[in-house]
């Protein structure tokens, strides 16, 4: 019975995840500052781009599974906005300290660097693209290429901002920790062995952990669709979510814990969905496209305005507690009722228009955008 193979697919997952996240925080160290977060976030992703893959890979051999497509990554996009930006904000409440200010409105809230604004708006295109892609209802290769260009122009986008706040060595867990106490040599040998090894294991537990997660919505009577959209990714995520919360107890490093998970939903609304046209098409033997049925357009419309509201939340630069409250609350919500997941997506997105026109009329206002502007004068189009 392949449903009894999840005792060892699950814990073979949570491990890989982990001797990559630990390979991911180490290496941090090793690249340019102003990218390590960015690097840092699509490393730890890593597992939910070989989850996606193989999801791909088997819906080219059976038509009857590509619907499993969507089914990943709007559930690993939800749980960062709906679960992950939350725990970020409620974890770092108890833990506050002066990263912590008081708007009008008497909330606490996370106050955002300025050279976060790059994550927050770069949110902005991934989902406009993403409106044409369920509009049309289909996913070619051609959007796979303009998803990995808006991605492109991310990562040159930060390459040109001031650098990142940093983690230091004293902040990383015990095992990271150690890793980096090593010297130089062994470090990086470290860093590579932990990276192989967890590459190694996604490499050959991929493909029987979506069979054992089937099987096993089968045997407890859960859709499968619904089993994979929420038991995978939180799974693969479970090391980046450990991660952002051990971040946001210490109060200075919340915002970088936000910013963590704003950069892997990029992550995944470009690079991650951009490749699976090209794993369906490879595995096919030709080029072909992903239609999505009314069931995937429903899920990925429901991740759309849900990640827009979020990013309405951050464009603040800030994020305080009826933000937090409310996204947790819609995602609870969806997670136990799915039924009601078109009556959510009403919410959100009446509380979305609500958001854009106070952005609107508080436009000169120090926001993302306006933050923007006064780094791209100064590091996009400053003299050499």
């Amino acid at each position: 019975m392949e449903a009894i193979h999840a005792v060892w697919t699950f814990p073979a997952i949570i491990l890989a995840a982990m001797l990559i996240a630990w390979a991911a925080e180490c290496g941090q160290f090793y690249i340019s500052q102003g990218l390590a977060l960015a690097v840092l976030a699509w490393v730890q992703t890593l597992p939910e781009f070989a989850v996606e893959a193989t999801i791909a890979l088997e819906a080219a051999k059976d038509p009857a599974k590509v619907h499993l497509i969507t089914a990943n990554f709007t559930g690993s996009l939800r749980l960062f906005v709906g679960l992950g930006w939350p725990m970020v904000y409620f974890v770092a409440f108890f833990c506050r300290g002066r990263k912590f200010h008081t708007r009008e409105n008497g909330f606490w809230s996370i106050h955002m660097d300025d050279d976060q604004c790059v994550a927050v708006l770069s949110l902005l295109p991934a989902l406009a693209y993403f409106v044409w892609i369920y509009l049309k209802g289909t996913l070619t290769l051609f959007d796979g290429v303009a998803l990995t260009a808006i991605y492109a122009f991310y990562f040159y986008l930060l390459s040109k901002m001031p650098p990142q706040s940093a983690e230091g060595i004293e902040d990383l867990g015990r095992i990271p920790r150690a890793l980096m106490k090593l010297e130089k040599k062994k470090s990086i040998l470290g860093i590579f062995l932990f990276f192989a090894a967890g590459a190694l294991i996604l490499w050959f537990v991929a493909h029987p952990f979506l069979e054992s997660m089937l099987a096993l919505a089968l045997a407890v009577g859960v859709s499968q669709f619904v089993f994979v959209q929420w038991v995978a990714p939180f799974l693969s995520e479970f090391p980046e979510k450990l991660s952002a919360f051990h971040w946001a107890r210490q109060t200075k490093k919340a915002p970088m814990a936000l910013a963590n998970f704003v950069s892997s939903s990029i992550n995944q609304w470009t690079i991650l969905v951009a490749t699976v046209p090209f794993i369906y098409s490879f595995g096919l033997g030709h080029p072909a496209e992903i239609v999505f049925d009314e069931h995937q357009k429903v899920e990925i419309l429901l991740t759309i305005v849900q990640s827009y509201l979020g990013f309405l939340f951050l464009a603040s630069m800030d994020f305080s507690f009826p933000e937090a409250a409310g996204l947790f609350a819609l995602w609870i919500v969806q997670f136990f009722v799915p039924g009601l997941r078109e009556e959510i997506t009403w919410v959100y997105a009446g509380w979305a228009l609500v958001e854009t026109a106070r952005m609107l009329k508080n436009r000169r206002r120090e926001n993302a955008f306006s933050v923007f502007g006064k780094l791209s004068r100064e590091c996009l189009f400053k003299r050499v």
